[in-house]
């Protein structure tokens, strides 16, 4: 057996922190740098130092062999693509603002890749030519890059980050299936391999495109993704991805609508108090802009609209809230008294929950005037209905019926069935079996290495620092020589015997640091099992301390070693 590396702390470049940075917001981002794992560089890049790189080549690792495993091949591709491929299939515009563009000296456009979609499609137009050729899984892991407004949360959100992102290409719908049903298996064994708690969740495609999609997300109070999860059945899903099926209701014997005298009541606050019925009672009407052309947006008065799926359903398309000036000139808008019939100059979209027959309060499209028992489908229609309010807890599960519950996760990974969006924009053909043009079907699928590790840290940390488990963590063992010459000679000696046994050590041989720095800076650097050369040393004894768990075990250096190697 090869020696493992013995890493001593005298000569390492980590200097640990005793308090949290000023900009640090989240526990991930608290402890790493404090850990000496990452340091900042500029809003949104980190540099990574030792024994950060020891842990994310680690994840590396373990996200290769499982893709390995599965067949895919890995590749490597620039970072630094042309504009033209992006062009084609029009996300050069759609990305917005969040694509770093640049020119050459030339002045020809290109971009740091956020996704590789593109010229992985374009590798494989130009090595596949024949139905023989598929299918085939191609991944990379490689350093992406979005232009956040707002880089935050330490490396959970910035503008450089490492990801795995792979591609599957097939001839038919069911050749898809299969390989997206590999990578979902293969995501379920690298997260339970990196000891990730994770959720898989329904989620929207975006401006990935495609049709079935699926998040992996991991509880988290610094995830930035709110999921809902059902209690009683296996349903679970963004929260932006949640549908509810339209469901009619009789309104046979709904009396006609009737104009309500109700002055000063240009909220749903002010009008559900001046009526004295619930807010649930009454239909809010949203106007938004959608390329500058108003539309309108129907939600029950007690429910907010979610302007993220709202700007879902309109993308590409720039979506923005209405201003007193668009008001102007156009008098069947009656500011604070916007009620959906008769508004014929509007496209109008509602939510499910305002189904045909339901009956309302809303706006009589006249100052100071309300409408009441005013029934979808009767005195309105609808042009579109669209899932667009924030969902609660407690709200139905689709699936069950039971309430459900919402927490935040931090996203870790995310599959998607693309189909042909790709194949079509970039015309990726092979010849089929009857020696006809096939048009090729694909699917993506991504892992946040780097974001996994923030994840990592912010799952398996206590009051003291991390607690990395064996698979990821930079060392097997952290060893601690307590401060003497002999305890340092111990820690040396047994360090070495390890070694030789293949265990990967980390040695804490710092001179003028006191013991009670040591023990602090072992616990924060979150080692599996950390091994004290102290008051015993001259009897040939040490201390085994389980960082998970706290027990401690005192132990000669023989037995240590054999526990250690067992």
């Amino acid at each position: 057996m090869a020696n493992a590396p013995v890493q001593r702390m005298s000569k390492l470049l980590a200097k640990t922190l005793r308090d949290d940075p000023a900009d640090a917001e989240v526990l991930s981002h608290k402890l790493l740098v404090r850990a000496g794992y990452v340091r900042r560089t500029a809003a949104g890049l980190w540099s990574w130092l030792p024994l950060g790189k020891k842990v994310l080549a680690n994840v590396e690792r373990i996200v290769r062999e499982e893709m390995d495993a599965i067949g895919a091949q890995e590749v490597t591709l620039p970072a630094l693509l042309p504009r033209e491929p992006y062009e084609a299939t029009g996300r050069w515009d759609e990305y917005g603002p969040e694509l770093f563009r640049l020119k050459d000296r030339k002045g020809g456009d290109y971009l740091l890749g956020p996704t590789h979609e593109e010229i992985f499609t374009l590798l494989v137009k130009d090595q596949a030519s024949s139905y023989k050729d598929l299918p085939v899984i191609l991944y990379q892991i490689a350093n992406k890059y979005r232009d956040e407004a707002r880089p935050r949360a330490g490396i959970l959100r910035g503008r450089e980050f490492l990801m795995k992102d792979s591609y599957s290409f097939d001839t038919a719908d069911e050749g898809l299936a299969e390989s997206y049903a590999l990578h979902r298996a293969a995501y379920q064994r690298i997260f339970e391999r990196l000891g990730l708690d994770y959720r898989i969740c329904a989620a929207t495609a975006g401006a990935m495109g495609g049709s079935k999609s699926e998040e992996f997300l991991a509880p988290a109070e610094a995830g930035e993704d709110t999921f809902a999860d059902c209690p009683n059945c296996d349903y679970a899903a963004n929260t932006e991805a949640i549908t509810y099926e339209l469901k009619p209701v009789d309104a046979s014997g709904a009396p006609a609508a009737e104009e309500i005298p109700t002055p000063d009541t240009p909220t749903i606050e002010t009008l559900a108090a001046s009526l004295g019925v619930p807010a649930s009672a009454t239909l809010k009407n949203l106007l938004v802009k959608v390329d500058g052309e108003i539309v309108a947006v129907g939600v029950p008065g007690d429910r907010e609209v979610d302007m993220d799926k709202v700007e879902a359903h309109f993308a590409p398309a720039a979506v923005e809230l209405v201003t007193a000036e668009d008001f102007t000139g156009r008098p069947d808008l009656v500011r604070g008294y916007v009620g959906p019939q008769g508004l014929d100059k509007v496209r109008y979209l509602a939510d499910p929950r305002v189904a045909p027959g339901t009956a309302w309060i809303t706006g009589a499209n006249k100052p100071d005037t309300h409408a009441g028992n005013v029934v979808a489908g009767r005195d309105f229609e609808v042009d579109e209905y669209v899932d667009v309010v924030v969902v609660q807890d407690g709200d139905p599960c689709p699936k069950c019926g039971t309430g459900l519950k919402l927490d935040r996760a931090i996203e870790i990974g995310h599959i998607f069935q693309l189909g042909r969006k790709y194949a079509d924009a970039l015309k990726l053909d092979v010849l089929g079996q009857n020696g006809k043009p096939v048009r090729v079907t694909m699917g993506s699928y991504g892992i946040g290495v780097s974001r996994a590790v923030a994840a990592l840290a912010e799952q398996h940390a206590d009051d003291k620092g991390l607690i990395w488990s064996k698979e990821v963590a930079p060392a097997d063992v952290h060893v601690v020589a307590a401060g003497k010459a002999l305890q340092t000679e111990l820690a040396l000696d047994v360090s070495g015997k390890l070694s030789a046994a293949g265990v990967r050590v980390l040695v804490d041989d710092r001179t003028g640091v006191s013991p009670g720095v040591k023990f602090t800076d072992a616990e924060l650097i979150g080692v599996p099992q950390i091994l004290v050369a102290g008051r015993r040393a001259a009897e040939g004894v040490v201390e085994l301390k389980d960082r998970r768990t706290g027990e401690r075990e005192e132990l000669t250096v023989e037995e240590a070693v054999a526990r250690l190697t067992a």
